[in-house]
């Protein structure tokens, strides 16, 4: 299990849609030695969300940290991606935040936005690739929000559509951690 206070790990969750990726980008950017891990690297298909949760926990943040990245062409993992344990950690993406991986992180954010706010910002983001497959995911997150309960176990919480603008609401958990 990773832990270490010289190496925070940082959650960052919320459903499809919702800025947690812009937020991800945004904490890099004041913290620019932490490294960022993101799930859309890794889930393994588009019925991957609690495979790709799981890969957090016994992976990424296991004691040799790293990654493994999903082929979509394939359809199958790709090369492995080692993680430096003496750095910081930023995991971002639907699943990231689990009864099973909230121990191991320093800090846990959610990024909370309405539905229909969510859905278009996702489609105009991935395109209409996505868009056969968004019910389908939705009712990947439904099951694991109702299931593990992030929002719960979240430490701070970010609603609306700007959450990475919102610095004054998540630099200084940020800052605290530095």
């Amino acid at each position: 299990m990773r832990s270490s206070p010289d190496a925070p790990v940082v959650l960052v969750d919320g459903r499809s849609g919702s800025g947690k990726t812009e937020l991800a980008r945004a904490i890099v950017a004041v913290w620019p030695e932490a490294q960022l891990v993101r799930l859309d690297d890794f889930y393994p298909g588009w019925d991957g969300l609690d495979a790709g949760s799981r890969h957090v926990v016994e992976h990424v943040l296991s004691e040799h940290p790293r990654w493994q990245r999903w082929d979509w062409e394939r359809d199958a993992g790709a090369e492995w991606h080692e993680l430096d344990h003496s750095r910081p950690l930023i995991v971002e993406g639907v699943g990231a935040l689990s009864g099973a991986s909230r121990p191991r992180a320093a800090l846990a954010i959610w990024v909370e936005l309405d539905d229909v706010s969510r859905k278009r910002r996702a489609l105009e983001r991935d395109g209409e690739g996505y868009a056969p497959h968004w019910d389908r995911w939705a009712a990947q997150e439904e099951r694991f929000l109702a299931r593990e309960r992030p929002l719960e176990l979240a430490d701070l919480v970010l609603r609306g559509p700007d959450a990475a603008e919102r610095a004054d609401l998540w630099r200084p958990a940020i800052e605290a951690l530095r």
